[in-house]
């Protein structure tokens, strides 16, 4: 018999999965970021321009926007070779900007209409916008940091006069061994049947939760997006404080009870450090706006408190619990997902012959006890229709 735990995160779970970019959008975004990277290695000032992502869809925590007019953003580095002492923050900006806009106009000269709808300038970045295909690629111009080699980048802001520290490669595999810490995944990994599978689509329980935290305050802050903590915050604070649990809901309810012990003061301005770039401070905006860290605060603690009241609707049904989830996350996700769990639990009480461990590993068909057969192909929604 699952337990209430078990159950939660199947249904948590299954929600959540829903979310995921679909793998023909997925497939669509690396074709358009490898053309863009294409053009710049081969047109840039100086050789050896390179391009690669960062953020949510380098770590496999993408979530869908909560709108149908949303569109997913893809960050992505740009990587020139070139030392700081000879170019400025404003110069290189500007170079990466011309390349770009000489790209748009590249491929509207082409007249194939595959091309980025615009190319706009933000603080850091530059905007690369296909409305059609439903995302934008965020182009953020870099160069080496010499102080962190060899994947340590300096990178510009339009709004402060030093340059920028970050380290994308270095953080990814820093998530990357974090997700290493359930050797559910590590097993599920070594399944004969995983072998073909993209290691995009095989989702560690701490993506999953990441998915999960990022999910609600999306929702959270709908009506506030400013206020809403940045994704690397959130995604930092999960990493940090999970321990290796298995179990998504398990595992949701402990990162939020321990979050916040891994948010520094120091000398009186909060600090969350970057793992592979100490001097980089993911919670900087809220020594400069100390209502984002209080907004902060009341999201974790509803989100904690939601948790919480789903344990104790136990006695009630899942039907129960499934209504409350759609109260605070997208009730067409959590619809669809306790259907399916419904389904899914009506076919193993029929046969006998299916146990499935849960926590998202392998979308929602985890590897575990008794499983008959694999099919791998997770079940994500076109999020275009």
């Amino acid at each position: 018999m699952d337990t209430m735990e078990e159950m939660l995160s199947m249904l948590l779970d299954g929600a959540v999965e829903t979310l995921d970019i679909s793998p023909d959008l997925y497939q669509l975004a690396v074709d358009k970021y490898e053309e863009v990277g294409t053009w710049l290695a081969e047109h840039g000032s100086t050789p050896d321009w390179r391009i690669y992502p960062q953020g949510s869809f380098r770590l496999g925590t993408v979530v869908r926007p909560n709108t149908p007019t949303g569109e997913y953003d893809i960050d992505l580095v740009c990587w020139l070779p070139i030392a700081k002492e000879s170019v400025t923050q404003a110069e290189l900006k500007e170079r990466v900007g011309r390349m770009l806009h000489d790209f748009v106009q590249f491929k509207q000269r082409q007249g194939h209409g595959d091309g980025p709808a615009s190319c706009e300038a933000t603080r850091r970045c530059w905007t690369l916008s296909y409305p059609e295909d439903g995302f934008h690629l965020d182009v953020l111009p870099t160069i080496p940091d010499p102080d962190l080699p060899p994947t340590g980048i300096l990178l510009t802001d339009k709004q402060l006069r030093l340059w920028q520290h970050s380290n994308p490669i270095g953080y990814a595999t820093w998530f990357q061994l974090r997700s290493q810490l359930d050797r559910h995944l590590v097993e599920a990994k070594r399944h004969a049947h995983v072998a073909d599978v993209p290691e995009w689509q095989i989702r560690s329980t701490l993506q999953r939760l990441v998915q999960v935290l990022k999910w609600h305050a999306m929702l959270y802050f709908a009506d506030d997006p400013d206020q809403r903590p940045p994704s690397i915050l959130v995604t930092t604070l999960a990493a940090r404080a999970y321990t290796g649990e298995h179990d998504l809901f398990t595992a949701t309810r402990n990162v939020l009870n321990r979050m916040s012990s891994y948010v520094e003061n120091r000398h009186g301005r909060w600090w969350v450090p970057n793992p592979a770039h100490e001097e980089e401070n993911f919670a900087d905006k809220w020594n400069e706006y100390p209502e984002r860290r209080k907004a902060f605060l009341q999201w974790h603690a509803d989100l904690s408190a939601t948790l919480d009241e789903l344990v104790q609707l136990q006695h009630k049904g899942l039907p129960a619990v499934a209504a409350r989830m759609s109260e605070s996350f997208t009730p067409d996700a959590v619809h669809r997902s306790f259907q399916r769990m419904g389904q899914r639990r009506f076919t193993d009480t029929k046969t006998g012959a299916l146990r499935m461990g849960v926590g998202g590993l392998l979308t929602t068909t985890a590897a575990g006890p008794r499983v008959q057969r694999h099919t791998f192909h997770g079940q994500n929604p076109d999020p275009r229709g």
